[in-house]
């Protein structure tokens, strides 16, 4: 994507990322200041442990609201665990394969409902955890996808979604807590699931039309007939889904790009069937939900890339302050169920997320320490939201990461990121993956070329059916962008993406070969006739919405196969590094296999790394390791050499 070089006075070497190696930059002058720091390896990085909290819809306090479910990898795979208040932590899992995801407590006792899939394959089933560490699995059956989706009222009960009946569509099943077995609640006739009231009493379901045009559909599950009713008819393109239910059960808090670029929250009535303003912003509301007993709602707006949360309290009619939190991005929060205490996460560029408990009203404690403590806070770099404007006038949105030892005198290599999608945004925060390349001398621009969410509705249309074309022309002019900079190595510029950005990245590489040294694509698509006549079955729901806008195979073949980079593999002419898991469902093994073949018949380097016990992303520490070492030891002999 972009690179920018200019070399003065002092030269200082990078190790790969083998070992943590102190760094000290001294200019020529007694008045310029030094830089020095420590490089660190990807083992370093990624012994840095991954937290998360439990299910929304779950119970993520146990009853006597002591302990806290968790997951964590710190064992080198995700397993669940508990913590108690003063971060003491009991393990409840013990996988050393599969990954394990937390949902809820049970109401009354200590058991625990968990989720994994098979090797990354997404085929997720629902387990509890039974007292004496048994795992249930109480959605068993072939090729079946299951997820959680809360508890009934009366807490004898709870909502699970799979397709064991017709893999297209998930169907609505209650578990009994005492003997597991499943009722049919509501089938599915081709809806995306949306949110249950807590009374059980009404079912909201979204259904995308295309890729700008959505609609809700409100079922009453007491009724005889549980028949479906469209609640947002309109003209033209409107998107609509579901946030919540209000706590009375009156109103449905709905989101909708009605009344401007954003998504905004609305009420909608359901006996008056009319709608309100509810939050209204100049970004999108990422989410409205409530504490469990109402009194509390919580929102978050996604304003430039960093998620801004709210807690309002509907008594008082203020805002819940949380006292000593260090600045950041908060997420996940979780009351107790008294609501006297809660749970919630933080992270920042330089800080992973960690878990932090608060009672109201009172301090907040931090109960995680993600960050490995080998690794110095301070040797970490904070990003900035960078903007260039594209050659037809656009302005394109990024996150900056510049490395320390970056400077006019001391220019370094850098990278084009590119997010997955195609719909999705890079956005600030923590990532190992990241930090561990600007650390070890490599800057990186995330750049959210046109298409991408969250800039408004505008944007995020204007790739539709251009896929490989203007979003694809965005992430070379990044590169530009990245050549422009005084602290950017020009001759030293990479692309790197994964999934959708593994398409962008193989593109780059392949209808523009001469604007990036060197590219890494990882499982990214190569081949879209493929690609999209073999998307998994439970994906049918939005099927429509995806072909309106990548194009329908049976009618668009030709541009798909203009697109496609295994079909012009010829063009590519400079190293590239693919990384793929061999289970993954959506961009199978063969596209890429394909394409490193291709590659090596014209004579053009290529890498392949291939995990055998991946799918759409490296769940196991192990691999996530192995990945950024691969990433590093390419970069260092391909981009950064001299």
């Amino acid at each position: 994507m972009n690179t920018k070089m200019l070399f003065t006075v002092c030269f200082f070497i990078m190790l790969c990322a083998c070992s943590k190696q102190k760094i000290t930059e001294t200019g020529d002058t007694p008045t310029k200041p030094s830089i020095s720091f420590e490089t660190y390896s990807a083992h370093d990085f990624f012994q840095t442990t991954s937290y998360g909290l439990a299910n929304a819809n779950g119970y993520a306090w146990s009853h006597d609201n002591k302990h806290i479910l968790i997951q964590s990898d710190k064992s080198g795979v995700f397993n669940a665990y508990t913590v108690d208040e003063n971060g003491d932590q009991t393990l409840l899992t013990e996988s050393d394969s599969n990954a394990y995801f937390v949902s809820s407590f049970f109401p009354d006792d200590n058991r625990v409902i968990v989720s994994a899939d098979q090797g990354g394959n997404e085929l997720n089933h629902i387990f509890v955890r039974e007292l004496d560490g048994t795992l249930i699995d109480v959605t068993t059956g072939e090729n079946l996808k299951a997820f959680f989706g809360g508890w009934v009222q009366n807490n004898r009960a709870f909502y699970v979604w799979h397709n064991g009946r017709n893999p297209a569509n998930f169907d609505l099943y209650s578990i009994d807590v005492k003997s597991y077995e499943a009722s049919l609640l509501f089938e599915n006739p081709g809806f995306e699931p949306g949110s249950i009231s807590k009374s059980g009493k009404w079912l909201t379901l979204d259904k995308p039309r295309t890729s700008a045009d959505s609609d809700i559909y409100l079922v009453d599950l007491l009724s005889e007939e549980k028949q479906p009713l469209l609640i947002t008819e309109h003209q033209g393109n409107i998107a609509y889904s579901t946030y919540d239910f209000t706590p009375d059960e009156k109103h449905i808090v709905i989101s909708t790009n009605e009344h401007g670029e954003f998504n905004q929250a609305w009420t909608y009535n359901i006996a008056t069937k009319s709608k309100a303003p509810l939050i209204q912003a100049d970004w999108d509301v990422s989410f409205v939900f409530y504490s469990p007993s109402g009194r509390y709602r919580i929102h978050g707006i996604n304003a430039d890339g960093l998620t801004d949360i709210t807690i309002y309290d509907q008594t008082t009619g203020k805002e819940l302050s949380l006292n000593k939190v260090p600045e950041g991005e908060l997420g996940q929060i979780r009351f107790s169920r008294d609501e006297s205490k809660l749970a919630f996460g933080l992270n920042t560029d330089t800080s992973p997320y960690n878990l932090y408990m608060s009672s109201i009203g009172g301090d907040s404690v931090r109960l995680t320490n993600a960050l490995n403590p080998i690794i110095n806070e301070s040797n970490l770099v904070t990003a900035t939201v960078e903007r260039f404007e594209a050659s037809d006038g656009t302005i394109i949105p990024g996150i900056m990461y510049k490395p320390k030892q970056a400077s006019a005198e001391q220019p370094v290599p850098a990278l084009v990121f590119v997010h997955g999608g195609p719909g999705g945004q890079s956005t600030r925060g923590y990532r190992a993956l990241i930090q561990h390349l600007v650390n070890n001398g490599y800057g990186v621009y995330a750049a959210n070329n046109r298409g991408s969410s969250g800039y408004g509705k505008t944007f995020f249309h204007m790739d539709d059916k251009r896929h490989g074309q203007e979003d694809l022309r965005d992430i070379v002019e990044a590169g530009h962008f990245l050549r422009s900079l005084d602290w950017v190595d020009d001759e030293k510029v990479g692309v790197m993406g994964g999934s959708y950005g593994g398409y962008i990245t193989a593109a780059a590489m392949t209808f523009y070969p001469d604007e990036f040294e060197v590219g890494i694509n990882v499982f990214g698509v190569t081949n879209w006739l493929r690609t999209l006549s073999s998307i998994p079955e439970w994906w049918a729901s939005f099927r429509e919405s995806l072909y309106d806008e990548m194009g329908d195979p049976a009618t668009d073949s030709e541009r798909h196969k203009a697109i496609s980079p295994l079909f012009h593999a010829e063009k590519v002419t400079r190293p590239m590094l693919v990384v793929q898991g061999a289970n993954d469902p959506r961009v199978l093994q063969v596209e890429s296999d394909e394409l490193v073949q291709a590659i090596r018949d014209n004579g053009v380097y290529v890498d392949y790394v291939l995990f055998p016990d991946e799918g759409h992303g490296f769940l196991r520490k192990e691999n996530r390791i192995k990945a950024s070492e691969a990433y590093i030891n390419f970069l260092d002999n391909y981009l950064k050499k001299p």
